[in-house]
């Protein structure tokens, strides 16, 4: 589709539209009737599963018990029933492999009965595991190629619930995804050995504190999802937005975000039909979203849900984003999950709340309004401390793509330095303790508005910070560097795992200088606190993240700044990060290594498929136009020659300054094309580390050249010749 069919589809689909009918009604249909009617949820278990099973099944969620392999069967055949009432016909084991995306196999519940009919099947084995070719996913040197077998797990702390679709219902089981050899193959499993590792060591913490709870201590996470929504046809007419998810060109438009209007303002009428079908759809798969609003850039949107269990969190946000791209569809609209689709604006972030604790204690990271008496509260805080300042460039790895690469250390994402910021009031009662001096903490104050009607409202004891990768959001920590297209397990993953490694030096520690007497315990806190400060605390900043000056400052305390992704992936190999994962059991360093290939890999075969559409769309779109335009000026100039002679004026001659513009920008571009070819194909590396290396050094700056050429050759070309849709027209036609 050429670029005036997709602009003049775009305008008559937006001009002329109508939902198509609802798949709820949206009157008819309230959230608190249809919220989670399409999850096995507690509520369906405890209506149809024998009592003794129900209450085994919740020890095993609830407390992590194994679960007993008699009851499986009694389990499948109540969730068959109840997904066949509902009209799935299929099932399917969902995973998570390291490509960064879901995967499924369907598998129907009919069965020959050997007379001509069918039954109904699905047993307990059927739903605790499965088996997938694994032949196909990345491994990273895990399996060799003719090793196929893979394994599927049922994980039983993330419940089983239905998909509709417009072809049928089928009933989607979340699991782990391991080799024959039992390797971590997917991104789940290591998430769900960081949470039992993260227990054993908080648990310690809290018996310390003679803090009594029969729940285990789990990690919690609230996602915020940002995206862009453009016209599908849109998208028809620009190969980069189809196949790599961003432009590869584009000028830049007479208006962007420099007027500060888009955030928070009124969303057009398309986008809120098609986001409050998203969030019902949502709500029937149990999936808490309470927030959306227009984000910084036009036509660029968030949403987000409440805080739940880590592990559910990750999966939830998975199908958000599913769900999204499926929603929008029947919009006519195209979700843009890539961290920087259009240059000069800003890009999309996937912003991870974290907190830990369960039901019983709360938040372990709520200081209450004295937090210098919280004497658990400083334990905790101080772990995170220790292990963001041990293990940042860890977590930093875990925000590394070569999509994001774009969007770190830009006005809408953090730098890629990682520290935390505490706010006033928590760095103060960390320095009054530091020096032994303490006399209490800042508390909440009433601010004064000036207006009669307004009563006085009451202020935090410190601002936030947007530019902190780690930041003290009131009870949890907030952490912005994660791409928007990103799964999330990674990172939270680590967040436990150093979080057990500070707190099992936390516990070791106290018990030493406690002796095992509780009298003893306030003093032991005090040190600990002091120690760790003494040593870790070169990881707090309260600034501009943004400012060279922090970049300098955190460079002489020896803060790493890995800028790229492949720097960043070196830490997951790290000695440091070798013997963490180990220790807790969550990653062999076999494991790591080959994460590091896999997503070493991705970074090159993202910058080599898009330097190759840059080659094509350059010589068969782009070039094509500007010659275009060329021989159009070159007509106007014989015209003008032609005139000229008829007119027998000899001293007059045609204006050539923009042919001669347009003929020097393309002779530049194509010598800039083939430039850029070059580099990529004569390239020789003797490891992917290398050839990662290439691409960030010859092949990408080589990209952008191409580019800065073809966009000054558009603001040259008159629209109807230009083929590509416009900045403008993509965020602006709505």
């Amino acid at each position: 589709m050429s670029g005036s069919n997709a602009r003049s589809n775009a305008i008559q689909a937006i001009t002329s539209y109508k939902s198509e009918p609802a798949p709820l009604n949206f009157a008819g249909a309230r959230p608190t009737e249809i919220y989670g009617c399409n999850v096995f949820s507690d509520k369906v278990m405890k209506e149809r599963l024998p009592r003794v099973v129900y209450r085994s099944l919740r020890e095993t969620i609830e407390r992590g018990r194994h679960l007993d392999p008699s009851l499986a069967d009694i389990v499948a055949s109540a969730m068959k029933d109840w997904a066949i009432e509902k009209g799935a016909t299929h099932f399917t084991h969902v995973f998570y492999p390291l490509t960064g995306l879901s995967a499924e196999k369907h598998d129907s519940f009919l069965s020959p009965d050997g007379s001509g009919g069918v039954i109904t099947e699905f047993s307990g084995k059927m739903l605790s595991q499965g088996e997938s070719d694994a032949s196909s996913f990345p491994s990273g040197g895990l399996r060799s190629t003719f090793e196929a077998r893979g394994y599927t797990a049922w994980d039983v702390t993330s419940p089983a619930y239905l998909m509709e679709y417009t072809s049928g219902i089928v009933l989607c089981i979340p699991t782990a995804f391991l080799s024959w050899t039992g390797v971590a193959l997917d991104r789940k499993t290591p998430l769900l050995r960081s949470n039992q590792a993260l227990n054993r060591q908080a648990s310690r913490i809290l018996r310390l504190f003679d803090k009594k709870t029969d729940l285990p201590i789990v990690s919690f996470a609230g996602l915020e999802q940002e995206f862009f929504l453009i016209d599908r046809n849109f998208v028809f007419g620009r190969p980069d937005l189809l196949i790599a998810g961003r432009t590869l060109f584009g000028a830049k438009p007479a208006k962007g975000q420099e007027f500060e209007d888009q955030y928070y303002g009124v969303m057009p009428r398309r986008v809120l039909s098609c986001l409050s079908e998203t969030e019902l759809e949502l709500y029937k798969l149990g999936i808490p979203v309470r927030t959306r609003h227009n984000e910084v850039a036009p036509s660029q949107y968030e949403i987000a849900p409440v805080f739940e269990a880590g592990n559910l969190a990750i999966d939830h946000n998975q199908l958000m984003m599913t769900v999204l791209r499926n929603v929008s569809k029947r919009h006519g609209l195209t979700c843009l999950l890539h961290e920087k689709p259009f240059l000069g604006i800003n890009g999309s972030g996937k912003h991870l709340n974290y907190s830990i604790g369960n039901a019983e204690v709360g938040s372990l990271f709520d200081p209450g309004d004295t937090p210098h008496e919280n004497a658990m509260f400083l334990v905790f805080l101080v772990a995170a401390i220790r292990g963001l300042h041990k293990y940042g460039g860890l977590l930093r790895a875990t925000a590394a793509a070569a999509s994001n690469d774009h969007r770190l250390g830009a006005n809408e994402a953090p730098p890629a330095i990682m520290s935390m910021f505490l706010g006033d009031q928590l760095a103060d009662v960390l320095e009054q303790i530091r020096i032994g001096k303490v006399h209490g903490s800042r508390g909440k104050r009433l601010m004064n508005v000036g207006v009669d009607t307004l009563p006085p409202l009451p202020a935090d004891p410190g601002d936030r910070n947007r530019t902190s990768p780690f930041a003290f959001t009131g009870n949890r920590f907030e952490f912005r560097a994660l791409g928007s297209s990103m799964p999330a397990s990674a990172t939270q993953a680590v967040l436990n795992t150093i979080m057990a490694d500070s707190l099992d030096f936390a516990a070791t520690r106290l018990e030493r200088l406690t002796e095992g007497d509780p009298g003893k315990r306030n003093a032991a806190v005090h040190t600990l606190i002091q120690e760790i400060m003494e040593e870790h605390s070169a990881v707090i900043f309260n600034g501009d993240g943004y400012s060279e000056v922090w970049h300098q400052e955190a460079e002489r305390r020896g803060l790493p700044n890995y800028r790229t992704t492949p720097e960043a992936l070196m830490a997951y190999t790290s000695p440091d990060a070798i013997d963490l994962y180990g220790r807790y059991n969550v990653l062999s360093r076999t494991e790591l290594k080959a994460r590091q290939e896999i997503y070493i890999e991705q970074y090159c075969k993202t910058i080599r498929t898009e330097a190759n559409l840059v080659i094509r769309m350059a010589r068969t779109i782009v070039y094509p136009a500007g010659l275009r335009y060329q021989r159009e000026l070159a007509g106007v100039c014989l015209d003008m020659c032609a005139i000229n002679k008829e007119l027998n004026r000899p001293n007059r001659e045609p204006d050539t300054a923009l042919l001669d513009q347009v003929e020097s920008l393309l002779a530049a571009l194509r010598k800039a094309v083939d430039g850029l070819e070059s580099v990529l194909e004569n390239g020789e590396y003797a490891n992917s580390v290398q050839e990662a290396h290439h691409y960030r050094v010859e092949v990408l700056p080589r990209m952008e050249e191409v580019r800065a050429l073809a966009d000054s050759l558009e603001t040259l070309t008159p629209e109807d010749l230009w083929p590509l849709p416009s900045y403008q027209e993509m965020l602006f036609i709505k």
